[in-house]
């Protein structure tokens, strides 16, 4: 099965048991011997750098994409260390996470977001880097509706704005007012002004692929208005929330919730737009996708089933989508030439 881009499993799901992390090696002998992964991702933590660059060499699994979150104030000299280390591991990309507070208390600006993003393009430029900014929960594009601001605002100065789109981050908050309101949208949402289902035109998925800033695409299953994740809670003892769902049927005592196929199709949408976005316009940035079944308490920790075995049907997913897409355009274009 063919694809166009590099197709990675982040690290946090190279196992099995969300609780327990194998050693290194064994993380990346998993991801290797799946067949379906073409690189390893993730930011080696402190300690681990030279065993990761040994398990790279050893299965020939390249890191081609790093992750890490900031806040404004407090780790600007922190993204170059990490800028360092994927220099390091052969990374060509940064996906960074910016919170939405700065370290004072304060929102930060749409300014501040485009002024950190072209310091760190320069950053990254001089390791032969690009950083790309992720859609994500608990940062500064939580508000989707800053996401084109910014975008625009970085553009504007000759620069690419690279966008990491991990859709979960949107469906989870489909019939959730608690969840928009969070993002400040719940009116805008009920006006029709934003469209977060991936079935209906004029969605944020589609808008964010005709911006041309998609560098790297994430799959990480979410339910709208999914279950909680009632098997484990984060650091102040809130129960997780609802941003992993499983993408195949779990076995019996794997899950705590009921399971329903159908709540899995919005994540398989969002796929296929961004796979037939990519098929369609020659001028698509998209590079890199990644899989994102993971262990934290708002995704996977707690659940008993196997995280690399979803993460692997999820890249089959992808495989098999692009195959699918690739076929029915080839043939459309056959067709035209007639």
């Amino acid at each position: 099965m063919t694809l166009p881009v590099k197709l990675g499993c982040n690290g946090r799901g190279a196992r099995h048991l969300s609780e327990l992390e194998p050693p290194i090696d064994e993380q990346f002998r998993l991801v290797k011997e799946s067949g379906v992964f073409d690189y390893f991702d993730r930011l080696p933590p402190p300690g681990q750098l030279d065993q990761y660059i040994r398990s790279s060499a050893k299965y020939n699994l390249p890191i081609h994409t790093i992750s890490w979150y900031y806040m404004l104030g407090r780790d600007e000299p922190l993204i170059e260390r990490n800028l360092d280390i994927g220099r390091e591991v052969g990374a060509d990309v940064h996906n960074i996470m910016i919170f939405a507070r700065h370290a004072d208390g304060h929102v930060c600006s749409d300014d501040e977001i485009v002024g950190i993003y072209l310091r760190t393009y320069d950053a990254a430029a001089l390791r032969r880097m690009q950083p790309s900014f992720e859609l994500h929960v608990n940062m500064w594009s939580e508000d989707f509706r800053r996401v084109s601001r910014v975008a625009e605002a970085v553009k504007s100065r000759g620069i690419p704005f690279n966008f990491t789109l991990d859709y979960s981050h949107v469906i989870f908050k489909i019939e959730n007012p608690v969840e928009q309101d969070v993002s400040g949208i719940r009116g805008d949402v009920a006006s029709g002004i934003l469209v977060l289902d991936p079935f209906e035109p004029g969605n944020l998925c589609e808008k964010w692929l005709d911006l041309g800033i998609v560098l790297w695409a994430q799959l990480r299953p979410a339910a709208p208005n999914g279950p909680q994740n009632i098997w484990a809670r984060d650091a102040e003892g809130n129960v997780g929330r609802k941003i992993q769902y499983p993408f195949i049927r779990p076995r019996p005592g794997e899950w705590h919730s009921q399971w329903f196929g159908y709540k899995v199709e919005p994540s398989k949408e969002a796929v296929r737009k961004i796979l037939r976005y990519h098929r369609k316009n020659p001028q698509s940035r998209l590079r890199y996708m990644t899989t994102e079944m993971i262990d934290m308490p708002d995704y996977g920790l707690g659940a008993k089933y196997s995280l690399i075995e979803h993460n692997v049907e999820c890249a089959k997913f992808i495989r098999k989508t692009w195959d699918q897409i690739d076929a029915l355009e080839k043939a459309a274009e056959a067709a035209a030439k007639r």
